[in-house]
């Protein structure tokens, strides 16, 4: 197998890349100490059936520039194709500013056709290709060199057998029609916007069940200051504050070195020194945040105004709905989604792209009155409903 090294070497497979319909994409990261993932080898294999066009790049060597390698991502006559494609396209955004295009994610085309939600790597290679996958390297330490020849074929199946997935669920989608279904799933991933994370936001990443103002207020500062901290020192997020003695903290609001000391959750390291004062400074700022800056409590359904027996009925559509499409029915529409769209709220995803298609126009009937549920066989059917003029 060969591990390109150099710069020309690469040059010349993006080349000979530039010439195909598609190209196999992975790599391996290691991410357990650090804030940002750190790039350990890229895998890359052009159509065919044998591993003599698949090949490993070294980011780590010296002598190698990836531009090349960008400048194939940008190409829009070749296909990029990932497998669960979110944390690699994260390294290369962040690290190059280039998100591959036109991106194909075999895990969202799954999805897509009917083979469950996050389906993973190794279960789609042993329904499609029927072949074995050796998973032995797969907690293995990708920054040490030299590579063990077993690390090295690990690595590489991850995008030879990545080729027939590609083709099989490539044809499907065309097959029946849900090939805009995937490029309505894919924008999120496609946009640079998704793998960028502002201090300011990092508060709408922790889940909390108080409506309070102030511990709100403080929940976003501490948020803030935690991200700001492990972003400029490229630390885990939990190694500077764990979301669980984060909500502690806004909770009780310590306004001392003292204060810190009686937290139960508080990591050692955390109670003194550049982080301790970080968190005294951001409880702080949390008092003197203006109102409109503070954010609001997620809106949640009132279940007064849930018709439960409407919520039942829907209930019944969407598993319809799945069974029909083979999509599972937790990707058409969510529990929440059903209640609110029963207490007449239908300002929701499922009223957009290809689940209103499957799901949300039947939903909106049937919420209207248009059509009814009955059963054909073992089947659940909708039938229209007539109503006087």
């Amino acid at each position: 197998m060969k591990t390109i090294t150099d710069t020309q070497t690469l040059s010349d497979f993006c080349t000979s890349a530039s010439n195909c319909a598609y190209v196999t994409v992975d790599t391996e990261f290691l991410r357990e100490r650090t804030y940002y993932s750190k790039l350990c080898l890229i895998q890359l294999a052009l159509p065919g059936k044998t591993n003599d066009n698949a090949v490993l790049v070294d980011p780590l060597a010296q002598d190698l520039s990836l531009k090349p390698l960008f400048d194939l991502f940008r190409n829009k006559n070749v296909v990029k194709v990932f497998h669960a494609a979110r944390q690699d396209l994260e390294i290369f955004c962040l690290e190059a500013d280039v998100i591959p295009t036109p991106l194909f994610d075999t895990q969202v085309a799954a999805m897509v056709c009917g083979f469950g939600d996050q389906v993973g790597y190794e279960t789609l290679v042993n329904k499609i290709t029927h072949k074995p996958l050796d998973k032995s390297s797969r907690f293995t330490d990708w920054s040490r060199r030299p590579l063990s020849d077993a690390q090295k074929n690990y690595a590489l199946a991850d995008v030879t057998h990545l080729r027939q997935i590609y083709e099989f669920l490539s044809k499907k989608l065309k097959e029946n029609g849900r090939a805009h279904w995937l490029e309505e799933e894919l924008q999120t991933l496609s946009a640079p916007e998704t793998y960028i994370l502002r201090p300011q936001d990092a508060w709408q990443r922790i889940k909390t069940r108080s409506s309070s103002p102030k511990f709100l207020a403080a929940v976003k500062t501490l948020s803030e200051f935690r991200e700001h901290y492990a972003q400029t020192q490229n630390v885990p997020r939990n190694r500077v504050l764990k979301d669980d003695a984060l909500i502690e903290l806004a909770s009780t609001r310590p306004s001392s070195p003292d204060d810190l000391q009686k937290s139960r959750l508080l990591q050692r390291e955390a109670r003194k020194g550049v982080i301790a004062s970080g968190i005294l400074s951001a409880v702080s700022a949390a008092a003197d945040l203006p109102s409109d800056a503070v954010p609001k409590p997620a809106p949640v359904a009132d279940r007064q105004n849930v018709n439960s027996a409407l919520a039942d009925l829907l209930r019944v559509l969407l598993k319809a709905t799945s069974e029909k499409t083979g999509v599972a029915a937790k990707l058409i529409a969510s529990s929440s989604d059903l209640d609110a769209m029963a207490s007449g709220d239908f300002d929701l995803a499922v009223m957009k792209g290809w689940r209103f298609e499957v799901f949300g126009e039947e939903a909106q009937k049937l919420c209207n009155g248009k059509i009814g549920l009955s059963t054909q066989g073992k089947r659940v059917i909708s039938f229209p409903i007539e109503t006087d003029k």
